[in-house]
């Protein structure tokens, strides 16, 4: 009997070191793989470090265009905003010049003989169109009009 314990003994450690070889086996294989996907991912992380510092120079120069635009704009709407001032300023002037002829058409029609019952009447817009003309005129001729 204690050969047959022996031999059980033996025979149940010979099974532990064929398990214990298989799952060296299996570890082996497990540890290619992973130096495999080790390799891959080194190349994946330097391509991802390439295309970090590639968008960090296309942030940088985005910046910079952003910057480069916001002056443009900057100074285009300081512009704008004075040639609104302006076109303001001659908004009004030309008011004035209206208000101006159109009293200089009154005072004209006013001081005119009435007309002949046979004369069509002119309009209001045609008088001030007579008087604008009157007023360029006397004006191109070297004379102040009002």
């Amino acid at each position: 009997m204690s050969h047959a314990l022996g031999m059980a003994i033996e025979s149940l450690v010979a099974m532990l070191l064929m398990l214990t070889i298989g799952y060296c086996w299996l570890l082996n294989k497990r540890l290619q793989r992973l130096k495999a996907d080790e390799h891959s991912l080194k190349a994946t992380i330097a391509e991802l470090i390439t295309a970090t510092e590639i968008a960090e120079r296309a942030i940088g120069g985005l910046k910079h265009t952003v910057r480069d635009v916001n002056e443009n704009l900057g100074s285009q709407l300081n512009a704008a905003m004075e040639l609104s001032a302006h076109l303001k300023n001659q908004l009004a002037e030309g008011d004035n010049v209206v208000r101006r002829l159109s009293k200089i058409a009154l005072a004209a029609r006013s001081s005119e003989p009435a007309p002949a019952p046979a004369a069509p009447k002119v309009s209001t817009a045609k008088a001030v169109a007579a008087a604008a003309e009157a007023f360029t005129e006397r004006r191109r001729a070297g004379g102040l009009a009002a």
